[in-house]
């Protein structure tokens, strides 16, 4: 069981986006400290959801400020990037970092993005398979050419080459499929329950044409070491997933669920309400509306957010429900950096001893490089 920290880069009002980056890599070396795996950032355009619009770059920073702790994205948005430019990007962090980097990535969104970087609307409808199958050719061989229908090229040599595997942002059947597919990892956000996490998880298994173990390409699992089989073997009632998958949680405790809850359901709408207003459809499209009371009463009654008691009893039944072995918890919901740190570091010291003693294959990995 791997426990990790989930970084939004959540620009709640007042907060200045500089002051808001800092923060985020401050936050990530107190999760070192606290005892987390990982820390995971997230990556956002033109919107006060998230303030970081290169989770790599971030993630470089991070690591540059740790020494144990692995560092990924959640997600690089692949849709608005050159595959190979990303693949040279996350190589470089490979190595720096003596293989503390993990790259997630994702399809986005049918935003503005797409028109401000140039890729249009098609890149994100049909294209993201090759894009997917582009980047990850890029990192798993020493040369690399591309002859479809988004990208051609000659054949070109990767300098630095890597043998890395990306993890794959989940959110429709279609992408899931196309991860089992490809033996890729997935990442499943905190906007779903338990049940439907597990779902995707058994629908991940109908479809894989081989298992993610022992690393996928090139023998590495997707974070860029070899594999060790991160991510256990403990079987819950969906099954034993293959190692890897990842799944984003609330994670936000205090002394009283009661307290918490308040705390939550008074701070979240300030950030949610203009954030989620920030997505702009590049084509015109109507934009989806969410609840947000709702949801945030949804966030808090699913995933753990408490005592941490709670947290512990969250933790193990989400656990025990999906099968999951790795989960990252989004840890910024207060909207205050002295409370995230605070956060962090109960966690850390009031929650993840207990996990690790409920769930025996819950340990910190080694330290890396």
């Amino acid at each position: 069981m791997r426990i990790g920290v989930f970084l939004v880069a959540a620009g709640f009002p007042g907060r200045r986006p500089g002051e808001v980056l800092r923060d985020t890599v401050e936050a990530v070396a107190a999760a070192e400290d606290a005892g987390f795996d990982d820390a995971w950032i997230a990556e956002h355009h033109f919107m006060s959801y998230g303030v970081c619009p290169s989770a790599v770059t971030l993630a470089g920073v991070a690591l540059g400020r740790t020494s144990r702790i692995r560092v990924g994205t959640a997600v690089s948005v692949l849709s608005t990037r050159h595959p190979v430019d990303l693949a040279e990007q996350a190589a470089v962090l490979d190595q720096v970092s003596g293989g503390r980097f993990t790259l997630g990535v994702g399809r986005g969104g049918p935003w503005v993005d797409l028109e401000v970087f140039g890729t249009g609307p098609a890149r994100f409808e049909r294209g993201f398979a090759e894009s997917l199958d582009l980047l990850c050719a890029a990192l798993s061989r020493e040369t690399v050419a591309a002859d479809g229908e988004f990208f051609r090229f000659r054949e070109v040599p990767m300098v630095p080459a890597v043998r890395l595997r990306p993890a794959v942002a989940c959110t429709s059947p279609e992408t899931v499929t196309l991860a089992a597919e490809r033996g890729l990892p997935m990442l499943l956000g905190m906007h779903i329950g338990d049940e439907e996490k597990a779902a995707m998880l058994r629908h991940y298994r109908r479809t894989a044409v081989r298992p993610p173990a022992a690393g996928g390409p090139g023998g590495r699992e997707f974070g860029g070491r070899e594999s060790q089989g991160a991510g256990g073997s403990m079987a819950g009632p969906a099954g034993p997933p293959p190692p890897g998958h990842v799944a984003a949680v609330v994670g936000h405790v205090g002394d009283s669920t009661e307290q918490v809850v308040e705390e939550l359901r008074e701070a979240m709408p300030r950030w949610l309400e203009p954030g989620l207003a920030g997505y702009v459809p590049v084509d015109g499209r109507a934009r989806p509306r969410r609840d947000i009371p709702a949801y945030v009463d949804f966030l808090c009654d699913t995933h753990p957010v408490g005592s941490p008691g709670h947290c512990v009893e969250r933790i193990t039944r989400t656990a025990e429900v999906t099968g999951l072995r790795h989960l990252m918890l989004m840890v910024e919901g207060a909207g205050d950096q002295a409370r995230t740190l605070e956060n962090i570091r109960r966690l850390g010291a009031e929650v993840l001893p207990r996990v690790r003693d409920r769930l025996p294959s819950s340990r910190r990995a080694p330290a890396s490089g």
